[in-house]
């Protein structure tokens, strides 16, 4: 469900505090807001956000013939993928200028009148998105931008033409002019604004790319591949289903969901002290999602906690939770009943159905008592470290969260103890 962010006066009314104004000519004429938030074909003197970090100040108007070389404005001896990869890793690894290049890609796809150009430039917003997010002031600013496009191809196509036959008028006396192109090369804008949107609001909540390891140009190359092909982490059941038809067309439950189940009993998961309770390495994991990805489960992974993480990552990263919203109350309505627990399984939708008994089948597996004296991870302890990934409460009142938090851990707690998942062997 879309939020209904902030309005456009709102929006010019943080542009008018936040924006570092530029000047111009030889009197210094201050720029209007209207004229610094437009595609630029030069290059920038000073930073577009007011900074007093010297570093950033200098970092940020490199930066901007970055995102002019990204969209084609600026020519460049390094390929696309490694200018995406130079502007991002800069972003992540100084989160002074996260804002930085997320207003730059606001101004350099404002009234440009080159689509392709249009078009690489919310490429190369997407991808950022994929990294990293906006500080909290500025991410309502960003989602109002990003909002206006939704549903904006047909306006875009006009003001493209409407730009272009203005400087038409005013160049006809033939100077060197961009090369104007209205033509669709590329995906619909609103494609890309769709992704970003909700890509904006997930990165909000996880924070990005986590861990030590910089980007790198297969990390790059699989963000920009996620704008049409969706991930198998934070997609819903439905998309994975869907994508994953193809390649096992008789399989009842995620490909990935039944892998990494697998791959963390190959590696004696069952018998390793603290499983799912000690993470493993976040670069490990993070090199290991890249991977599952694209279908495929590496030959050399030896710590049992990799893909333990990485398997509670994706039930935690699920559009929707495996519970869904709408069983919520009921769940937590009936933590201490383990007949009421058991009986809202069985009203699931099939697909969350299946997913929740594997999941609480396997979880089995870990509570048994032979398992437990090696792992020192009991039905209790299980319980708390997946109940988070299963069940989401919506409320943001601290005390209402703490409370549930305790009733969603006795629910699932239920469901390891009482739940029959027999069924569930050999399905995939």
């Amino acid at each position: 469900t879309l939020r209904k962010p902030i309005s456009q006066s709102s929006m010019a009314d943080w542009a008018s505090k936040n924006l570092n104004m530029h000047t111009q000519g030889i009197f210094r004429r201050r720029i209007s807001i209207s004229n610094m938030l437009s595609w630029n074909g030069g290059s920038i003197k000073k930073p577009m956000l007011i900074t007093s970090n010297r570093t950033i100040k200098k970092e940020a108007c490199e930066m901007f013939k970055l995102v002019q070389s990204y969209m084609g404005d600026r020519q460049t001896r390094m390929d696309r993928n490694h200018v995406a990869l130079v502007t991002v890793t800069k972003c992540w690894s100084m989160q002074g200028l996260r804002d930085e290049l997320y207003i730059q890609l606001i101004r350099q796809t404002t009234d440009n009148t080159c689509y392709r150009s249009l078009a690489w430039g919310w490429e190369l917003m997407a991808i950022s998105l994929a990294f990293f997010s906006p500080s909290p002031k500025f991410q309502s600013y960003l989602e109002g931008y990003i909002y206006r496009h939704l549903d904006s191809d047909e306006n875009i196509a006009q003001r493209i033409k409407e730009l272009v036959d203005l400087k038409t008028k005013k160049n006809s006396k033939s100077r060197k002019k961009r090369k104007q192109n209205t033509e669709d090369e590329g995906l619909p804008i609103s494609t890309y604004a769709k992704y970003c949107y909700r890509k904006l609001q997930k990165v909000a909540v996880t924070g990005g790319k986590k861990g030590l390891r910089k980007p790198t140009v297969e990390e790059i190359t699989h963000a920009r591949n996620a704008i049409l092909t969706p991930s198998l982490f934070g997609s819903s059941l439905e998309e994975i289903m869907l994508r994953q038809h193809d390649m096992y067309p008789g399989n009842k439950l995620p490909w990935v969901q039944t892998q990494l189940s697998q791959q963390v009993l190959a590696l004696g998961g069952e018998q390793t002290e603290g499983i799912f309770r000690i993470p493993g390495d976040i670069d490990e994991v993070n090199a290991l999602k890249l991977q599952v990805d694209q279908w495929r489960i590496p030959s050399g992974l030896s710590d049992p906690n990799i893909p333990a993480s990485l398997l509670k990552l994706w039930y935690r990263e699920l559009e929707e939770p495996v519970i869904p919203q709408q069983f919520y109350k009921e769940c937590i309505s009936n933590y201490e009943n383990p007949d009421a627990a058991v009986a809202v399984v069985q009203l699931l939708p099939e697909l969350n159905r299946l997913v929740l008994c594997y999941l609480i089948h396997f979880l089995q597996i870990f509570a048994q008592p032979s398992n437990v004296g090696r792992t020192k991870m009991d039905v209790n302890n299980l319980a708390m470290v997946m109940a988070p990934n299963c069940l989401r409460c919506q409320s943001d009142d601290p005390r209402i969260i703490f409370e549930n938090t305790r009733k969603e851990m006795s629910f699932l707690r239920m469901l390891i103890v009482h739940l029959d998942t027999s069924f569930i062997k050999g399905l995939v």
